[in-house]
């Protein structure tokens, strides 16, 4: 009874997750780093899983011996465990979780410190001979400018022919225009006479007309006066 207890419990043991403390590791930006699983018997776990954060970001399964890496081109997982990271980054810093599936669940945790590469402010020393090329490289660089800027002008610089043809071009226009502004005026004015004269003509046969309604009038005031003069005699 009592060897029956204890190899339940020790079955209950090896059901247990197992996990490891969390191991920080620090590494320069740019470079590579393996976070080892450092598991002696890794046969045993039939998936190997790595999460970075909560986002899986490789796996390993021992039914189809195939490896798989996630939304990333610099990470590499080996059938031992372990994952390789290559060029890293600084958003690449944080938790990084090994997942060990078989008999029993292992994890082992890694926290990831990139540090930033120094800037140097000075430049590195040059030797003579490159001060030479360089200084060489700058003088033909500013002569191929100078030239290029001398063939842009060269090309947008206008022709004396082209000058000259725009400037009887813009004469022949200036002459036309002239012209038809003094067309224009002269029908103004033609307008405004035979406006004027027709204005006349209206004036006079009204006048006409006025002095003809008077006379009709003298001469029957006339014939009245007469015939009234007759019939009293």
């Amino acid at each position: 009874m009592v060897n029956a207890f204890v190899l339940f419990c020790l079955s209950l043991c090896r059901l247990v997750d197992v996990t490891d403390a969390v191991k920080s590791v620090s590494v320069m930006e740019g470079d590579s780093i393996t976070l080892n699983s450092d598991v002696t018997e890794i046969q045993k776990y039939l998936t190997i899983q790595w999460t970075f954060g909560s986002t899986r970001i490789a796996e390993f399964s021992r039914h189809t011996q195939t490896s798989t890496t996630f939304d990333r081109d610099t990470l590499k997982l080996d059938q031992t465990g372990s994952l390789t990271i290559t060029n890293i980054r600084t958003t690449d810093s944080g938790l990084y979780q090994l997942t060990l599936v078989g008999g029993e669940t292992k994890y082992k945790s890694f926290n990831v410190i990139v540090n930033e590469s120094p800037r140097s402010s000075s430049s590195p020393e040059r030797s003579p001979s490159s001060n030479y090329v360089t200084s060489s490289f700058v003088m033909n660089k500013s002569t191929v400018n100078q030239m290029e800027n001398n063939s842009n002008t060269e090309l947008h610089k206008p022709s004396s022919d082209h000058i000259h043809c725009c400037s009887f071009t813009e004469a022949v226009i200036r002459l036309a225009l002239s012209f038809l502004l003094a067309v224009a005026t002269v029908a103004v004015l033609l307008y405004d006479i035979r406006s004027t004269r027709r204005q006349l003509i209206r004036i006079g046969e009204t006048k006409r007309y006025h002095q003809s309604d008077e006379e009709s009038d003298h001469h029957y005031e006339l014939c009245r006066t007469l015939s009234s003069g007759y019939v009293e005699n």
